[in-house]
């Protein structure tokens, strides 16, 4: 008798504490739809192509996640080449997917050079990766301000994460 006793209060207890309450709405950052990796390759302002290959180019919300400031992180793609890293809070109009012409841009990388994003966008879904897979694309344009005049350009595709679209 004494164990039914606390079998009872205990599943007493069990369903009173229950939360019958809804789940959460789970929500994405703001600036989601310019979010992502992305694999991109080098260009010179005229559209040379500067045969680095594909590289890796990452775009984050920051820590306020609101609709207007987005890293931008090459990983450092042109320091072999004498350049800094990327690292720079970009200011978008996320209604238009598009960077803003913002000069100056701290380098999030201590000590570097400011970085000068001169335009940008991306478009969805007009990309066709090598594994023929459908996706985003970027373009996004700087400079240098230890080096004025002398402008690059990331272009590439949304990592789909296929095999096939690795590099």
């Amino acid at each position: 008798m004494k164990y039914i006793k606390y079998s009872l209060i205990l599943l007493v207890f069990g369903l009173v504490s229950c939360d019958l309450g809804s789940e959460p709405d789970i929500e994405g950052t703001k600036l989601q739809a310019m979010c992502g990796e992305w694999w991109v390759q080098v260009y010179d302002a005229a559209g040379k192509d500067q045969d680095l290959g594909y590289h890796l180019l990452t775009t984050a919300n920051t820590a306020d996640n609101n609709d207007t400031d987005l890293i931008t992180d090459d990983h450092g793609l042109l320091t072999p080449y004498d350049y800094p890293p990327i690292k720079v809070i970009s200011k978008v109009n996320l209604g238009g997917l598009l960077f803003n012409n913002t000069p100056d841009l701290p380098n999030l990388n201590a000590g570097e050079s400011a970085v000068s994003i001169l335009e940008g966008k991306i478009i969805k879904g007009v990309a066709t990766t090598p594994g023929g897979n459908k996706t985003d694309s970027i373009y996004v344009k700087f400079e240098f301000k230890t080096v004025p005049g002398e402008q690059y350009v990331y272009a590439g595709y949304r990592r789909t994460g296929f095999r096939e679209d690795e590099h």
